[in-house]
């Protein structure tokens, strides 16, 4: 008991530590979190442009084509092609990867 709560203690002691107060101006918060959000939002569309909206392109393109494959091999076992999983990850793709040029207006950034 007494080492869970040396650990205990030693967590707290920890986490206050590095505990940063935020103080708004004049009691202003509203302020304060537009001033954060002007000055993050730059910086969280460029992460969405250069990381996510690439990583899920890719992810979407190799679900396509590992699709497109299975789609074709039952085709040559069966004699009958079935576009619609295809066609649906093919207008997913599409749609992901034209997002970054209308998804920041829509959002307002």
């Amino acid at each position: 008991m007494k080492q869970i709560v040396k650990i205990l203690c030693a967590v707290i002691l920890t986490a206050s530590v590095f505990c940063i107060p935020v103080c708004a101006a004049n009691g202003d918060v509203a302020s304060a979190i537009e001033e954060t959000w002007g000055a993050a939002s730059e910086q969280i569309k460029a992460v969405v442009n250069n990381v996510v909206f690439p990583a899920i392109d890719l992810v979407l393109a190799v679900f396509f084509f590992a699709k497109l494959g299975t789609a074709y091999f039952d085709y040559r076992k069966h004699g009958q092609f079935e576009w619609v999983a295809p066609a649906i990850l093919f207008v997913c793709l599409v749609f992901m990867l034209t997002a970054p040029t209308y998804v920041w207006t829509i959002l307002g950034i």
